[in-house]
């Protein structure tokens, strides 16, 4: 029966939801087939408890079974057939979600009904199951019972998504358990992933109005009419998710137990999700009961089944607590049989039993089982927990399932087994952190790696960052446990329908569609189906490498290309024939260890938008700056790929949450010591796959970032080189007119000898922290100007290249010192400030040699050619090509790919390519007679483009700098503008031209008068001596039709010039009130935002001036071309490296980069012990903290009130044993027999001191 069941679930787990009738092939119902007389009925009815109506022929045609049978039996007297009961209800007059019902047979295997809930209805998988016995009926259930099935049960089910399995009617403690789950469920959030499922299970015979529920076809949904009556105790509750409808053939009540206890078993052997998944906690709770029920208790402790019953809500559960708690466990012995040697009951203690079995049921008669089951209890009462609702919390409810269910797993465990393994489990399913650190991880176990591998799994998967915290925490070693595998299942089991599973399924389809015939095995389009298909078919580092490229861009260089082996190209296709012949190989490097183990787990909490687990994994990693810039990276580009509102806005809010977090750290690392701050900025990360904080930053639009004091003083230093940067403008320009002046005074410089002679004075003795004076440069050396670059790490390989890696310099192969004429010539001309001075001029020049060329000195086409001043500005344009191509193809180390990606993406870049390319077209159009005006032309509108490029060189001025971006922002304002303008000028102007002209073809007049004619309109331009017919209009006209074909103006209309008058009057109405007021306010609102923060766009913008006037020869157009030319000997024929890179990439390797990794992890450490200490002095942390403390004060007050009830009775019974003596001693007194020697003693009132309280009232 057993694997019938287990097929019949995977049968019902493989059909489609569109297809009902398959649950009546396989599911059936009880039909009584034999009318067995009730004898109390007169023969009315049947044992079963049905009318003899209700019973079909052939039941009560057999005669001789009835004569027969004196007690009906379901197995023989009943038959199956399929079931006609099922699908979804809807309660008449509510309006809910339906609730799903199924009418089945007492003997339907139990996996068989739990895969159709789980699989076709669509029930969650419990982590948990509660079934709740007893309390039915019209009992009143008592108050305090009510707030522990609020309170406690249901709010600690929602917590861990429960199962409660209750009849499912309209009484009792059924009841009281829909309210509270409908109460829990309005109030939670609708985006919970733990939910209560409260499932009824009743008998079919009971169900009030169950002729409604019939049909053979199923019913979706089926109409059931809830009765309001008190005595109707028998209607479905209308806050149940699903019903189990067991048919035994009767309509007696109980029919459902057997199934019941049948169900619970098999889902306490099924197993919850995750790596380490445990078998469904089962447990059973006893509220009140009646006698019968012991047997059923006790046939559940037999199986290992916990139990916890809640004292004093009457019946059974009161008197399974007065046996556990009551009977002393030394009663308990061997028997006093013959010797058989098997232990029971000792004589006392069945004496016992039997005694309370009388008081608690005087009324039952057959109290000898009753003492057999209770017996039978006794000897199971570990699994037995006693709950005191009177005494006990509600709201540590949730523990006190725990611990019980933490007990019947300590109960079943093998001797193999870890004791605490079960309860470590148990814990992380639930989420119960605090109990994990009070009882597992108190300092009383040893945990081995092995015990916490699979629920570290188990805590990532699931997002519960406090385990994962606790396991690190307590021996679990993240370099022993991430490999590149488990990194690869982590991947795996994001869940559908989330944005990361999306991308990762649209990188398998791309690798897949590229990978050879011979090795594809499914197509794209069914990739999401074939999971488990074969090698190289699922999610593998691969697709999270490719990920990670489109969402990092060209920032830095592909993630976990040297785990795969596979080596970056521009060529894609090679790169997915490569990876596919890697993942169908054995895929060796899952074995491997990850490199990077925090920072991988980092990126990976932050793909899935986890923003505690990630903000724990950034405070694990090295590299804090640029990991919480790497995560606002990864994030905000998440948020272009959302599609739903509010996960755009929750992404985008994270990712402000990261780059808030990289400026307050960097803010403390610069407040610490500012030169090593500056080598954090352009140091060269391994992890980040070569990037810098000052690329990832701009790469992830972090405009608070780049405000920052810290990365504005390293620009700043930059910018100047080794100038001083309180240089005068104006001295400047004079050296850049008279560069011998270079040489003097004027300007000043850095004392970059100076300070080489004091740090070789300094060098080798040690400060306070032992570093010696020069300990600054065990962090290594940020580069600001050529001096610097000049005593740089030259790196070829020497015997002391280990000491020059440690120390960030190499003294022993230091080059030769420069001539004073030639280092200041260098100091000045190569520093970026002056490369940008040279070019202003020079492109104003060249700006004034464009405009005398087409004003003054543009010859048309003759044979003596263009004049000279056209051959210079056409040299000088051919210089600006050759930069556009150096900048294109000869700048940085990526791609000719990705330079090319890079260089289109600025807009500035995008002007030069415009206005070099109407330059072009313009030249060669010029040399032709035939074209010679259109070439014209297209110079004159290149002109306009060369011009409108000087606002990028304003870009550095810090006033003028964020008009521009006003500015810029305000064109989209415009555009939106001209949208809403155009609707009403079309209308305007059709509606306009066709009341005033009846016929005119000329098309050239029609787009004047239509487009042209109403845009004067809004300026002011209104011809009203033409519009209005009361003007006198001075202008010749016809009415010939044939004329005005010839091209003549035709005659206005002067029957409909009152309704062009009026449209006149509207249309200037809304577009200059209307229209021209909300561009005003558009651009208002612009305005002000851009303004509140033009210092941040500003100092954002001005990166990108920088890095580019930084990379641009010393020498402007067109002299720039002796520098291509000294640029492509140096790099092409003579491969000499460009040190000018050093600026804003630095490489440390060895200790120079350990030093400074610690170092700004103490810096982070720091600013994160700050923020605690900040959070902590909150008012709102306070007030946790107070209520913490009136809890625990309340808790104590609870527990005296024990002593309170105590002292009372010690009270009474004092006064009765003084009541006693005082009859005592007054008998003995008048008695004649005996005569005292002296009167009995009287007591003495003592004088008690007046309590505090008294004075003040309090009793």
């Amino acid at each position: 029966m057993a694997d019938t069941g287990e097929n019949s679930g995977e049968q019902v787990s493989n059909v489609t939801s569109k297809d009902q009738t398959w649950i009546s092939k396989i599911i059936k119902k009880r039909v009584c087939t034999t009318f067995v007389e009730d004898c109390s009925s007169n023969g009315e009815r049947c044992q079963c408890g049905g009318a003899r109506d209700a019973h079909g022929s052939v039941a009560l045609g057999d005669y001789f079974s009835t004569a027969i049978v004196n007690h009906w039996d379901s197995a023989q007297h009943s038959s199956e057939y399929p079931t006609d009961a099922y699908g979804e209800l809807q309660f008449e007059g509510v309006s809910k979600r339906h609730s799903y019902f199924l009418r089945l047979s007492c003997d339907t295997p139990p996996a068989m009904v739990y895969s159709l809930m789980t699989a076709h209805w669509g029930l969650p998988i419990p982590n948990l199951v509660v079934s709740i016995v007893g309390g039915e009926g019209r009992t009143k259930v008592k108050t305090w019972v009510r707030e522990v099935i609020r309170q406690g049960l249901v709010k600690a089910s929602q917590s861990t998504g429960a199962w409660i399995i209750t009849p499912g009617l309209r009484e009792g403690i059924a009841r009281c358990v829909g309210e509270a789950v409908r109460d829990h469920a309005t109030a939670a959030s609708s985006v919970s992933l733990n939910k209560v499922v409260a499932l009824g299970i009743t008998s079919w015979g009971l169900v009030h109005n169950r002729e409604q529920l019939v049909n053979p076809q199923g019913s979706f949904p089926a109409k059931y009419h809830v009765q309001n009556m008190y005595q109707d105790t028998c209607c479905l509750d209308i806050n149940y998710q699903a019903f189990l409808l067991v048919d035994d053939g009767s309509v007696r009540p109980r029919a459902e137990t057997g199934f019941r206890a049948k169900l619970e078993d098999y889902i306490s052997r099924q197993r919850t999700g995750g790596e380490s998944g445990i078998d469904i906690p089962v447990l059973c709770m006893l509220i009140s009961g009646e006698a019968r029920m012991l047997e059923s208790v006790d046939l559940s402790l037999k199986t290992s089944m916990p139990w916890l019953v809640l004292a004093g809500s009457g019946g059974l559960a009161d008197f399974l607590s007065d046996v556990v708690e009551n009977l002393s466990s030394g009663q308990v012995g061997q028997s006093s049989g013959d010797g058989d040697g098997e232990a029971g009951p000792s004589v006392d203690l069945k004496d016992n039993v039997a005694e309370r079995v009388r008081r608690h049921f005087p009324s039952e008669a057959e109290s000898d089982k009753l003492v057999e089951w209770a017996l039978s209890i006794y000897q199971h009462r570990d699994l037995i927990t006693i709950y005191h609702g009177e005494k006990d919390s509600p709201n540590e409810f949730d523990t006190l399932l725990l611990k019980t269910l933490v007990g019947a797993s300590r109960h079943r465990a093998s001797e193999e087994d870890s004791p605490y393994n079960d309860e470590l489990k148990l814990a992380v399913t639930w989420n119960r952190v605090g109990f994990a650190k009070s009882e597992l991880f108190n300092g009383d176990i040893q945990w081995k790696y092995e015990d916490l591998e699979a629920s570290m799994t188990d805590a990532l998967i699931n997002n519960k960052p406090q385990f994962v915290r606790l396991f690190t925490e307590n021996g679990l070693n993240i370099l022993d446990y991430l490999t590149y595998g488990r990194l690869e299942s982590l991947y795996c089991s994001v869940a559908e329908g989330t944005l990361l599973y999306q991308l990762l399924q649209q990188q398998l389809a791309e690798r897949l569609a590229a990978a050879p015939e011979s090795n594809r095995q499914f197509s794209p389009s069914k990739v999401a189906k074939k999971k488990k298909g074969g090698p190289g078919t699922e999610i593998s580092l691969f697709e999270v490498a490719e990920l990670l490229e489109l969402l990092m861009g060209d920032i830095c260089q592909p993630f976990y290309y040297d785990a795969l082996g596979l080596e970056q190209t521009s060529v894609k296709s090679r790169v997915f024939r490569r990876a596919s012949k890697v993942l169908q190989g054995e895929c060796l490097y899952r074995r491997k260890r990850c490199l990077s183990p925090w920072a991988s787990l980092f990126i990976w909490s932050v793909l899935q938008k986890r923003s505690e687990m990630a903000h724990y994994f950034w405070e694990m990693a090295g590299e804090s700056v640029l990991s919480a810039l790497g995560g606002c990276k990864i994030l905000r580009e998440l948020s272009k790929l959302e599609t739903e509102t509010e996960a755009k806005l929750s992404t985008k809010d994270l990712a402000q949450k990261f780059e808030n977090l990289a400026h307050d750290v960097f803010g403390s690392c610069y407040r610490s010591n500012e030169s090593r701050s500056f080598t954090l900025l352009i140091r060269k990360s391994v992890v980040w796959g070569g990037t810098t904080c000052l690329q990832m930053g701009m790469g992830a639009d972090a405009r608070l970032f780049f405000s920052h004091d810290g990365v504005q003083t390293l620009l700043s230093q930059i910018w100047w080189g080794d100038m001083q940067r309180n240089t005068e403008v104006w001295k400047l320009l004079l050296t850049f007119s008279c560069p011998i002046l270079c040489y003097t005074n004027l300007i000043s410089f850095r004392k970059q000898e100076k300070e080489e002679e004091e740090e070789e004075d300094g060098e080798g003795e040690p400060d306070e922290d032992g570093l010696g004076r020069d300990s600054h440069s065990l962090y290594g050396n940020t580069v600001f100007s050529f001096a610097d670059i000049n005593h740089m790490e030259v790196d070829t390989p020497g015997p002391n290249s280990r000491t020059a890696a440690i120390k960030g310099r190499l003294h022993s192969h230091r080059p030769p010192k420069r001539p004073y004429v030639v280092s200041r010539w260098r100091q000045f001309w190569f520093a970026p400030v002056t490369a940008f001075l040279g070019n202003v001029l020079m492109y104003f020049l060249f700006l004034l040699l464009f405009a005398y060329v087409l004003l003054v000195d543009f010859n048309p086409v003759s044979a003596s050619g263009p004049a000279i001043s056209e051959y210079v500005l056409y040299f000088w344009v051919f210089t600006f090509v050759c930069e556009e191509i150096r900048q294109t193809l000869f700048l940085g180390s990526m791609s000719y790919r990705q330079r090319m990606r890079v260089y289109i993406q600025d807009v500035w870049n995008k002007f030069d390519i415009t206005a070099i390319t109407l330059f072009i077209i313009g030249v060669i159009c010029r040399m032709f007679k035939q074209s010679y005006g259109f070439g014209r032309d297209t110079l004159c509108v290149g002109f306009m483009v060369f011009t409108l490029r000087l606002l990028h060189i304003f870009a550095i001025h810090k006033q003028l700098g964020p008009k521009i971006i006003i500015v810029g922002k305000m064109m989209k304002d415009v555009f939106f503008f001209f949208f809403f303008m155009m609707v009403w000028l079309i209308a305007y102007g059709v509606a306009n031209q066709a009341l005033l002209y009846s016929y005119d073809p000329n098309l050239d007049r029609i787009f004047r008068r239509v487009f042209y004619r109403p845009y004067l309109h809004i300026y002011g331009q209104i011809p009203v001596e033409e519009m209005d017919v009361k003007k006198s209009w001075d202008r010749d006209c016809t009415h010939n039709v044939t004329l005005i074909q010839s091209g003549d103006e035709p005659c206005r209309t002067l029957s409909n010039n009152w309704l062009v008058v009026i449209l006149l009057v509207l249309y200037l109405m809304v577009t200059n009130i209307l229209l021209i007021n909300l561009l005003i306010a558009m651009f208002s609102y612009t305005f002000n935002k851009v303004q509140a923060n033009g210092d941040i766009y500003w100092k954002f913008q001005r990166y990108n001036l920088i890095v580019q006037y930084h990379s641009l020869p010393s020498l402007a157009p067109p002299f720039i071309i002796l520098s291509h030319i000294n640029i492509f000997i140096k790099r092409v024929i003579r491969k000499v490296p460009s040190f000018k890179m050093l600026h804003f990439v630095l490489q440390l390797r060895g200790k120079a980069a350990n030093r400074l990794m610690t170092w700004e992890n103490i810096q982070k450490e720091d600013f994160l012990s700050a923020q605690n200490r900040l959070q902590r002095s909150s008012d709102s942390e306070k007030l946790k903290r107070m209520s913490v403390k009136v809890d625990d004060v309340l808790k104590h007050v609870t527990e005296s009130r024990g002593f309170d009830h105590r002292l009372r009775a010690l009270e009474n019974e004092m006064e009765y044993c003084s009541h006693a003596l005082s009859w005592i001693v007054d008998t003995l007194a008048q008695s004649s027999t005996f005569k005292p020697s002296r009167p009995p003693p009287t007591m003495h009132q003592p004088h008690l001191p007046v309590p505090l309280d008294s004075s003040l009232g309090i009793p």
